[in-house]
């Protein structure tokens, strides 16, 4: 009888933002498939959990998918988790999930913490609807053309943004979209955790200036009617 492939959502940043069933869930598991072993220890050593792991990040997607799916065939449990948040989100596991889906292996979700959804839920844009892009693609002109697919959608656009770009896609905003109002997410739920509210000029005198490192959260106004 084959086994089961856990999704399990660890925090995005507060370890006290785990859920009891994850911390059940990779205790129990045979194996936790991971992005980045240092990172997944990290958090497996805080509630003291001991288990196999094997890396399981953009690069060798491919390469360790059969060893995982192997694994699941013979009746063993995985838990898949990412470096933070929710698997598959912008982040490795949709091809193994889409693996075990298709041969019939069991796909459990262990839902938790998403940086989407966590800023959109104090960003003060709309909620009722939303399109979430994602990475952009790292070309200007690339990232100029998905901007623009997207500028008549009337709900709040949601995606991912290294901090080094940031200043540099306000621009292609303002570019492409026009004077919106755009919240910056940052730091979610650490110490230093941020929300930066203001036109695409306004957010790039914020941070022109600034050395800002990670990943943020940028959400955008959708058009109005």
């Amino acid at each position: 009888m084959a086994g089961t492939l856990f999704v399990v959502a660890t925090p995005i940043g507060n370890l006290e933002d785990i859920t009891f069933r994850a911390v059940r869930v990779l205790r129990e598991a045979d194996l936790i498939a991971c992005e980045d072993t240092r990172r997944a220890l990290k958090l497996l050593n805080r509630f003291e959990i001991r288990k196999e792991l094997v890396s399981f990040h953009e690069p060798r997607e491919r390469q360790r998918l059969p060893k995982i799916m192997e694994r699941l065939r013979r009746g063993q449990s995985v838990a898949l988790i990412s470096d933070a948040g929710t698997p598959a989100i912008s982040d490795p596991g949709f091809r193994l999930v889409r693996e075990a889906v298709r041969e019939g292996i069991r796909v459990v979700p262990v839902p938790g913490p998403a940086a989407v959804t966590a800023a959109l839920s104090a960003a003060g844009l709309p909620t009722d609807r939303f399109l979430f892009l994602g990475f952009l693609p790292p070309k200007r002109e690339r990232a100029r053309k998905k901007l623009l697919a997207v500028r008549d959608e009337e709900g709040t656009l949601v995606l991912y943004v290294p901090a080094r770009k940031l200043v540099e896609l306000a621009g292609i905003i303002m570019e492409t979209l026009g004077e919106r109002r755009i919240v910056v997410a940052r730091e979610m739920t650490k110490i230093y955790e941020e929300f930066v509210r203001g036109t695409p000029a306004e957010i790039t005198r914020v941070f022109q200036e600034s050395e800002v490192k990670g990943e943020i959260c940028l959400l955008i106004e959708g058009k109005n009617e």
